[in-house]
């Protein structure tokens, strides 16, 4: 391993989103450093935890159209039939759902649970409830995407939290999504829910630790094959 890679591997990349967060609590820390010493050093603790919260690690994702990543790092909160959100249109039937919640210290770069084609992506405003209550799947500020994966029609449903109140996605109806790919981001706390056909099964249970991109929340058609692998 030369110099370059020990580099790359022991710095964590910063998303972009974070640089504005990060300058404005640099700034703050100066400030306020200026008139107190004890200041400086809460803020300064505070402005490397907003660099913490953004980062986006490369992860290296299972490439197999039988499996279910997680889209994020966290918590998993539930696992078991729900209703999908109405403004997605996929019907009032329910769906095999598995929640991650993620708390202020967990990565919150949301990556693909599979691959396809995003058919629709729907914003709904609403409550700030903490993400790790159930009704918050009902209640709170939500982004939903659909896809159109090989086993059928799969939906990432981004959740705002107690403190998160901004939902960032960069992904665009009628363009095609790989498994793993990053496809928004949510600040400050917050949860994603993903809502698969009851072909689906799961292979996480509630309060496991899960890693966006890598965990394998659940499976198609059986036992799948040992995957190969890409990273992203």
């Amino acid at each position: 391993m030369d110099l370059v890679d020990t580099i790359k591997k022991t710095f964590v990349p910063i998303h972009r989103e974070g640089y504005p967060f990060i300058a404005a609590f640099a700034a703050v820390t100066l400030f306020l450093g200026y008139f107190s010493s004890i200041l400086f050093w809460v803020c300064l603790i505070l402005t490397a935890w907003c660099v913490y919260f953004f980062r986006d690690p490369e992860r290296v994702t299972p490439v197999d159209d039988r499996l279910v990543v997680s889209p994020a790092d966290g918590i998993i909160t539930a696992v078991g039939p729900a209703a999908p959100p109405r403004e997605l249109g996929l019907g009032g039937g329910e769906m095999t759902r598995i929640s991650v919640f993620m708390d202020v210290f967990s990565c919150h770069v949301n990556r693909a649970p599979v691959r396809g084609r995003i058919t629709r992506i729907e914003h709904r405003p609403g409550q700030f409830l903490n993400a790790a209550l159930d009704k918050a799947s009902a209640d709170n500020e939500r982004n939903g995407l659909v896809i159109d994966s090989p086993n059928g029609t799969v939906a990432a449903v981004q959740i705002a939290g107690l403190v998160a109140r901004r939902i960032v996605c960069w992904a665009e109806t009628g363009g095609t999504i790989g498994i793993g790919e990053r496809f928004g981001l949510i600040r400050f706390g917050s949860r994603v829910d993903v809502f698969l056909p009851s072909t689906a099964t799961p292979r996480v249970a509630v309060g496991q630790t899960a890693v966006g991109g890598e965990t394998i929340l659940a499976e198609f058609g059986g036992i799948a094959a040992t995957p190969l692998v890409r990273v992203s």
